[in-house]
């Protein structure tokens, strides 16, 4: 099976506008398409470099759906993992995710620098920069602890091409 890559995510939600708000404010999203009315309404999204139809689903379910359980008593997805081209898109995203009060941490994985948050419903995701593989030597691979991306602007530079954007043809612009 010759996978290129994950397509998009389907996030089941209380209320997808106020989802589809959150992931347009923060991440820079864009709506391609809607369905139905809330509480069941659906929306389409695609973030700002993509090729895709759209990256992201949105289902509302309504307000009476419970907290998720996953890695906490239930089983279900962790988290969906983003990547941004430049460190300095990376630090963009900490600075919405903070003035949203939905920035839960900041880690260096070595290969990778990752922030998490968690959406309006609970459910965390990543939004990571990959170290370019011309990049990758043995400190890089041995790192692990808090994400400090001044550190890492410093040590890359603020604009260094990420492996994604390295190796995945863009024709959209936009940045985060």
């Amino acid at each position: 099976m010759p996978v290129r890559g994950i397509n998009h995510a389907v996030l089941w939600v209380r209320d997808a506008d106020t989802s589809t708000r959150f992931y347009t404010e923060t991440l820079g999203f864009r709506v391609v398409a809607e369905s139905g009315e809330a509480p069941r309404k659906a929306v389409f999204l695609r973030a700002p470099e993509s090729d895709n139809d759209h990256d992201l689903g949105l289902f509302g379910i309504g307000a009476q759906a419970g907290e998720t359980t996953a890695g906490r008593g239930g089983t279900g997805l962790y988290h969906l993992a983003w990547e941004v081209p430049t460190l300095s898109d990376l630090r963009t995203v900490v600075e919405r995710l903070s003035a949203h009060g939905a920035l839960v941490g900041a880690t260096d994985h070595g290969t990778t620098k990752g922030v998490y948050a968690k959406d309006p419903d609970g459910l965390e995701f990543e939004v990571c920069w990959l170290v370019p593989p011309d990049l990758v030597d043995d400190e890089a691979r041995a790192r692990h602890g808090e994400l400090d991306i001044d550190a890492e602007i410093a040590r890359y530079g603020a604009t260094t091409q990420g492996a994604c954007a390295r190796t995945a043809p863009r024709t959209r612009h936009g940045g985060v």
